[in-house]
């Protein structure tokens, strides 16, 4: 199976995807790294891991629509056959997300449905919960609002910041990200209605 994997940013989880899939965890390619910032360091990352690049900037296109289908022709060349978001900034049309359904997972840094949107941590910390923590889902049209794979929780302690939190938070995300991804590359992900049954 070919995988492309979407980023915004600094692109720790898709180290950690890479780290994975290097170390034969995850059983298949990553065929692409995809980003709408030409300037993000997952870019760097992916070509140090000799993985083709491609960057799809919006402000070259006057409609979504004809960046959306800029980015879906690639995927189409490469013959990609799951898609997974790791800081990718942009949401997803409803058109994109049928054309690949049920193919695109995603990370979010506070266990849904609570705290949804990009500030999860900041939120969760600020609302002073005891526990929270990353959740994988399948991206549906809804913000972070598909079923949900794999959660794993995280103590906030009396002593946490929210740079602290963070970081645990994120050493979690790298942890789960890689799993959920071979579940879905070995077929294990079944989704009925709102819950995802992992196969034995």
């Amino acid at each position: 199976m070919n995988i492309a994997v979407f980023c915004s940013g600094s692109g720790t989880n898709l180290q950690a995807i890479i780290d994975s899939q290097k170390k034969g965890y995850i059983k298949a390619e990553i065929k692409l790294v995809v980003s709408d910032m030409p300037d993000c360091y997952a870019l760097t990352r992916a070509k140090n891991a000799g993985i083709k690049t491609v960057v799809v900037e919006r402000k070259n296109y006057k409609v979504k629509k004809d960046f959306e289908a800029e980015i879906i022709n690639t995927l189409k060349k490469e013959g990609i056959g799951l898609i997974v978001l790791a800081g990718y900034m942009r949401m997803l049309s409803e058109d994109f997300i049928k054309a690949y359904e049920n193919k695109i997972l995603n990370i979010h840094p506070a266990l849904l449905p609570s705290f949804k949107g990009t500030r999860g941590i900041k939120d969760a910390f600020e609302y002073g919960v005891k526990v929270t923590g990353p959740t994988v889902h399948f991206v549906t049209v809804d913000m972070d609002a598909g079923p949900v794979i794999m959660q794993s929780p995280v103590k906030v302690t009396e002593d946490d910041t929210e740079e602290s939190l963070a970081q645990a938070i994120h050493e979690e995300e790298h942890k789960i990200y890689p799993r959920a991804i071979q579940l879905f590359v070995e077929g294990k992900l079944k989704i009925e209605g709102r819950k995802v049954r992992i196969l034995k």
